[in-house]
């Protein structure tokens, strides 16, 4: 059972306002006076602009949670359920997040940098223009992913899955896609310089515009059916055949 907190208007504990948040009122005071709050109920928790730097929240219930300009900078949310939550704007920096469920969230303009998603679950998650320069996202789930404008410089995708994302104009300057799933990606505009896309699926994908100038392994992946239309090619040659 859940308890609303004092069930008047909002509660201001830190400078966090929890309106309407239904929570337990004992994991509450858990995290905000010990920054701990491992397997805490945090459903639906309004935590915007939250300070919640080096925060153990290992397993923790965050689903539809308000996380929006959170800072979660250095915080362990390993195996934490996010699915739906609102991580617009925060800051993730070097977080712990392998094995999150983070399936359907809003992450539009997070920060994650060096962040570790490893094994995360990011099926349709909204990543915007996120900043995922050096974050590992190996074996992810990325499907049907919104990663337009995403910066991936750096970022470590082996073998993850990115179905049908959308990598529209994203930036992926020395990626390591080493056996990653992008079949049916939307690569228009993408900057793969440097990549690694040794043994990928691009099955399908379309890489209109997109610059491939240097990427390694590109000769081993599979470009079944993929799109290429003013295409920079890895020797620098421009592939037209889908114009």
């Amino acid at each position: 059972m859940k308890h609303t907190i004092l069930g008047f208007g909002c509660l201001f504990l830190m400078g966090l306002s929890l309106q309407g948040c239904g929570l337990f009122l004992s994991d509450l005071e858990k995290l905000l006076k010990t920054n701990v709050c491992q397997k805490c109920d945090l459903e639906e928790a309004n935590l915007i602009g939250a300070n919640l730097e080096g925060a153990d929240l290992q397993m923790a219930n965050l689903k539809g949670a308000n996380l929006t300009e959170a800072n979660l900078t250095e915080a362990s949310l390993y195996k934490a359920d996010l699915k739906g939550a609102n991580l617009t704007e925060a800051n993730l920096t070097e977080a712990n997040l392998i094995g999150a469920k983070l399936y359907m969230a809003y992450m539009k303009g997070a920060v994650l940098i060096r962040a570790n998603l490893e094994g995360a679950d990011l099926t349709r998650t909204d990543l915007t223009e996120a900043d995922l320069t050096g974050t590992d996202l190996t074996q992810a789930n990325l499907n049907n992913a919104n990663l337009t404008g995403a910066n991936l410089t750096k970022a470590y995708l082996i073998g993850a899955k990115l179905y049908m994302a959308d990598l529209t104009e994203a930036n992926l300057t020395e990626a390591s896609l080493y056996k990653a799933d992008l079949k049916g990606a939307n690569l228009t505009f993408a900057i793969l310089v440097r990549a690694d896309l040794t043994g990928a699926n691009l099955t399908k994908a379309n890489l209109t515009e997109a610059n491939l100038k240097d990427a390694k392994g590109f000769n081993t992946s599979d470009t079944t059916g993929a799109i290429f239309c003013r295409t920079i090619m890895p020797d620098g040659t421009k592939n037209n055949s889908g114009c």
